[in-house]
């Protein structure tokens, strides 16, 4: 009887430690799925962070090339009259730096009107409707976002009646 007892016994602990060792084995599992989850929200959440920063920086520098555009406007005027060559050299200079940076300035003249990146600030008669036909003030993009639209005289064609 004793052997029968002791087989009993070593059976039942078998299923005890097995018993055990599933639930041990379901927890590590637990454990694992909540760390990775975890790693998962923290990568995201780096990924979050990176492209805000870099929305911020764009913003910030957008505001400081708007704050930059009437200074080139003076000297864009300024050339007209005064045919200096320092002063050429001191706007391409400027340009040069906000291209550098990413700005384009938006073309607009003798194309047709789009008034997400032109501004109509007269109609005058012209040979096509809705073409710009003279720019009052450049417009510029930077990062594909219209910084400052260009201010345009708009072109509507006139029919002649007798």
């Amino acid at each position: 009887m004793d052997k029968k007892n002791s087989q009993n016994n070593s059976t039942d602990e078998n299923k005890k430690t097995k018993g055990e060792t599933d639930s041990l084995k379901k927890e590590i599992e637990a454990y694992r799925n909540k760390y990775l989850r975890a790693l998962a929200d923290y990568q995201n959440l780096e990924k979050r962070v990176s492209e805000e920063k870099e929305s911020y920086k764009k913003n910030v520098i957008g505001q400081m090339i708007l704050k930059m555009l009437p200074v080139l406007d003076s000297l864009e005027k300024a050339e007209v009259f005064i045919k200096d060559e320092g002063l050429a050299i001191v706007k391409n200079n400027l340009w040069q730096i906000l291209s550098g940076l990413g700005v384009e300035e938006i073309a607009v003249l003798n194309r047709e009107f789009d008034p997400f990146s032109a501004e109509a600030v007269e109609i005058v008669a012209g040979d096509k409707d809705n073409m710009v036909v003279e720019v009052i003030k450049k417009g510029y993009r930077y990062e594909g976002r219209v910084l400052r639209p260009a201010q345009v005289k708009v072109g509507k064609k006139t029919t002649r009646q007798n």
